[in-house]
């Protein structure tokens, strides 16, 4: 990890003195300095604050480079919020109220101080006197900006990228362009707060680790650019994604069981896997195969072609996968090998990133090249950009269902790509790159747009691309539940899916018991989704017929949750929120709920608490506010309260929300037994339904009505009123009351 920088020498922006105030935005100078401080009325609970010389803000002609950077942060540009300004005249606080409806920020003249209001209630507070600070390199040149804000001594801090342990990141310090960090930009409050450093270049996000009662972030930009959010951790999700952009949609068939084929398996021992699978009845959609990857640029040519080795003839391949009703995931990555025509075609060009001589870097080999050493495509070149998206949706017309491509490298800071980008800047875009490039070669020519791509990359503006790889942890409880911990801290960070593992391919396997393999089975059915790893001792097949029958029953389960979990992944396009969602976002007004950190929300409907140690008894919190059904015995409980719950192997502490409703498809083996024009086949109610359910190609709606609820779209499906009510159907509405 890059050492924290030297801020010896900086300039503390100490005092403003007013510019002007327009709709959105109100202009101040800094004394003694030539900066200006821009505060924007971005959206409606959002502020702007962006800091540089005048001339960098007032800038109207940004380069065609700049415009391209600002789109892949932001997919809105233009402030959609209205700003009131008005002073602050009190003897020992002169300054600004800049509002928002009840939000307001308010701006203390001198010494300069920020604080985010919402009504009375103080929700942050800036260091006094050392809000902002800037260095200027007297040498080279570069500018660093350090912004400091208070935190109270219970402030919990959420987002910020991956973390495999608590999702309170309090007390860490992350650098944004290290590879190993896993970050992400978006840092939040479960006390209604949030902050998102806007920026292509390093950001070191000090959580309290130097002095625990500061979050810093220092931002190596010329331009301090910093969006500050005011609101209830969902909404904070909602207006970020809104400002970075959201994801695409799935598709249906990635909604099913995938299975990762083994490093050196051949590809027909893994459909010889496949058809175990289907003899057993055990559903699945997807093989995704290993690396290395298994087609790539030719030697000589700028196509694409199969590794012979690997695979022979892609028509039998693509007519044997057809005929098993699986789709097929492939390694791919964005290079070319060394020692090749091509390498030496496309460095004499300039396709491929350089080094400070202006030859091509060369990149050590590695699993997906085979060991073989590359040259990495200089992708910020809309030629070499549009020749790899094109050779890939080339491959997606034959057949392919979904590249799957790693590509955050950790690029030297000597290298550089055409665009003038090196170092910080190079290792964010690049991964961003990638991820865009392919997603335009599955989804690009579709509308809606739709389809995945399998990645473990993280990088600003993520989110877009609804899928996420998660990690192979492990095959021991521990592994379970850090698999568990990484996907609730992406969903903190806005990211919608992240997929689970069932143990990995890469570890010992002497850990994975019988009981521990049911256990994650049955926390990944309720997820986003997962794969089975190809090695014979992490297949159901390794395991006794008890176990092997306990698989069938949490498949069945996955296979019917599809439509509800396709619907919350369509719900995040709407809102931002992700599938698995953490006690902290959905309940962050509830302390006790946030403790209980490895229960997470399903959707909107189902509270999960997942088996993370040997034994039958699990506890279980149920978050105030809400009574809750459980899925097993149909049993209502008041929320606030925490019970200890018997689960089989068979069973799952399940939870529905009160008003809520569980709508689930039939059994299937695969996404092509399900009939487009039935999706749906039975819904369950957790008391009288107040919310319209999430689900797939949703046409159900409530409505109430003098103490009864009006549902249409339920033509059709079974219907298991919760204890107490009663259905009545008439025509194409159903009536629920209360019965008498």
């Amino acid at each position: 990890m890059p050492p924290k920088s030297d801020l010896a020498h900086v300039t503390q922006l100490v005092t403003l003195n007013f510019i002007t105030a327009k709709l959105t935005r109100a202009d101040f100078a800094c004394d003694d300095t030539e900066l200006q401080l821009q505060v924007e009325a971005h959206a409606p609970g959002v502020y702007r604050l962006r800091c540089a010389a005048a001339e960098s803000l007032q800038s109207d002609k940004p380069s065609a480079r700049s415009r391209a950077h600002a789109e892949m942060l932001l997919a809105r540009q233009e402030a959609v919020g209205e700003l009131a300004v008005s002073s602050i005249a009190e003897p020992a606080q002169l300054g600004w109220r800049l509002e928002q409806g009840d939000i307001a920020l308010e701006i203390v003249r001198s010494p300069l101080e920020i604080a985010l209001y919402r009504g009375d209630e103080c929700l942050l507070r800036t260091q006094p006197g050392a809000a902002l600070a800037c260095k200027q390199g007297a040498g080279d040149g570069a500018v660093a900006w350090r912004f400091s804000a208070e935190l109270d001594g219970d402030d919990a801090l959420h987002g910020l990228g991956e973390s495999g342990g608590e999702q309170d990141r309090r007390g860490g310090f992350l650098v944004s362009d290290a590879p190993a960090a896993r970050a992400l930009p978006l840092v939040w409050s479960p006390k209604g707060w949030g902050l998102y450093v806007n920026s292509l270049q390093r950001v070191e996000h000090d959580l309290g680790r130097e002095n625990p009662d500061l979050y810093q972030a220092l931002v190596h930009d010329p331009v301090f650019d910093l969006f500050i959010f005011a609101g209830e951790p969902a909404e904070i999700l909602n207006q970020y994604t809104a400002l970075t952009g959201r994801a695409g949609q799935p598709g249906l068939w990635p909604m099913g069981v995938w299975l990762d084929q083994a490093p050196g398996q051949s590809i027909d021992d893994t459909l010889r896997l496949v058809q175990e699978f289907r003899a057993n009845q055990w559903g699945l959609d997807v093989v995704r195969l290993a690396a290395p990857a298994v087609y790539g640029f030719q030697a000589d040519k700028p196509a694409f072609e199969w590794a012979p080795a690997r695979v022979s003839d892609t028509r039998d391949l693509f007519a044997r996968l057809q005929a098993l009703n699986v789709q097929l995931a492939a390694p791919s990555f964005p290079g070319v090998l060394c020692g090749t025509h091509m390498f030496a075609e496309w460095e004499d060009r300039g396709w491929l990133l350089i080094d400070d001589d202006g030859n091509a870097h060369v990149f050590p080999g590695d699993d997906v090249s085979g060991g073989q050493d590359f040259g990495l495509l200089d992708l910020t070149n809309k030629d070499v950009y549009k020749l790899w998206s094109e050779r890939q949706r080339q491959l997606v017309d034959e057949g392919l269902g979904s590249p799957s491509c790693d590509a955050q490298f950790d690029i030297p800071d000597g290298i550089t790509a055409r665009g003038g980008e090196s170092g910080p800047a190079l290792r964010t875009i690049y991964p961003l790159l990638a991820r865009q490039a392919l997603f335009d070669a599955v989804a690009g020519h579709k509308t809606p747009q739709e389809g995945v791509i399998c990645s473990t990359d993280l990088f600003p503006a993520v989110q877009r691309f609804a899928w996420q790889t998660g990690p192979q942890a492990g095959n021991d409880w521990a592994a379970l539940q850090q698999t568990l911990r990484a996907a609730l801290s992406l969903a903190d960070s806005g990211v919608p899916v992240q997929t689970h593992c069932l143990g990995s391919a890469r570890h010992p396997v002497g850990g994975m018991t019988p009981e521990l393999y049911i256990r994650w089975l049955a926390m990944s059915v309720f997820s986003g989704n997962f794969s089975f790893q190809g090695i014979p001792a992490l297949l159901p097949g390794a395991f006794d017929s008890a176990t092997r029958e306990l698989v069938q029953h949490w498949l069945q389960w996955r296979y019917r949750l599809i439509p509800y979990v396709l619907g919350i992944i369509e719900d995040a396009v709407r809102t931002g929120l992700p599938v698995q969602r953490s006690m902290a976002l959905a309940f962050p007004s509830d302390p006790v709920a946030q403790v209980w950190d490895t229960q997470y929300m399903l959707g909107p409907a189902l509270l999960v608490a997942p088996a993370l140690q040997p034994g039958s008894h699990i506890q279980v919190y149920l978050p105030k506010g809400d009574a809750w059904w459980d899925l097993n015995t149909g049993w209502r409980y008041e929320g606030g309260t925490t019970w200890t719950v018997e689960a089989g192997l068979d069973t799952l502490p399940v939870f529905g929300r009160e008003g809520h409703m569980l709508c689930l498809g039939p059994t299937a083996q695969h996404t092509g037994d399900f009939n487009s024009a039935r999706i749906l086949d039975e819904v369950w109610m957790f008391g009288m339904p107040e919310h319209s359910p999430v689900v797939m190609r949703n046409k159900i709606r409530v409505m109430q009505m003098q103490g009864s609820s009006y549902i249409k779209g339920l033509e059709g499906l079974r219907i298991l009123p919760a204890e107490g009510l009663e259905v009545k159907r008439r025509g194409a509405e159903v009536r629920i009351s209360r019965a008498r």
